[in-house]
């Protein structure tokens, strides 16, 4: 009973101290760089994180034209939206809004891994995502997020892809008889 004067802090929305964060895309695989940038926006990153409170930083995703796609889904993944009218869905394929739109395909990438909720859409208006690699909000001074595409790759003693794996003798003689 001697924790009895201990009490749980809870953030208050008024003084949150948000972030700006720059993330290039150049490169990097289209649900790899949504999982990072809605993280941060939900306010993942901050080490008082409530879920039902908007903690998120705002994150500015450049170079969205140079987003890729693993295996053949750039010729097959099709992006489609209702106009509301009889007859109204319209459809377009990742190619052809990559050159035409390519922010569309990072905002909603992104914004689909944000709550379904007035809180998700108030998360969302803090994305900002430019084609090319400048954008306005320099007097923001953002960060650069930096993440790796590939995780397994870069874990500290993990050999590269390529190299042999290294197998301590005692396992060689078990893995030959």
């Amino acid at each position: 009973m001697s924790n009895l004067n201990q009490t749980t802090t809870i953030p208050s929305g008024k003084d949150i101290q948000r972030k700006w964060f720059v993330i290039d895309a150049t490169g990097k695989t289209l649900g790899r760089l949504a999982t990072v940038a809605a993280s941060a926006l939900a306010g993942k990153l901050n080490p008082l994180y409530t879920p039902y409170i908007d903690m998120g930083d705002h994150v500015i995703v450049v170079n969205a034209e140079k987003i890729v796609l693993t295996g053949m889904k750039s010729d097959q993944k099709m992006y489609r939206r209702y106009t509301g009218f009889p007859g109204g869905l319209r459809e377009e394929s990742f190619i052809k809004l990559l050159a035409r739109r390519p922010e569309a395909i990072v905002e909603q990438a992104i914004k689909g891994m944000l709550p379904k909720s007035k809180l998700g859409r108030r998360m969302a208006t803090k994305l900002k995502v430019y084609k090319g690699d400048k954008h306005p909000h320099l007097a923001q001074q953002p960060q650069p997020l930096e993440f790796h595409a590939s995780n397994a790759a870069k874990i500290a003693g993990a050999p590269k892809s390529g190299q042999p794996t290294h197998i301590p003798a005692a396992h060689h003689a078990a893995l030959e008889g």
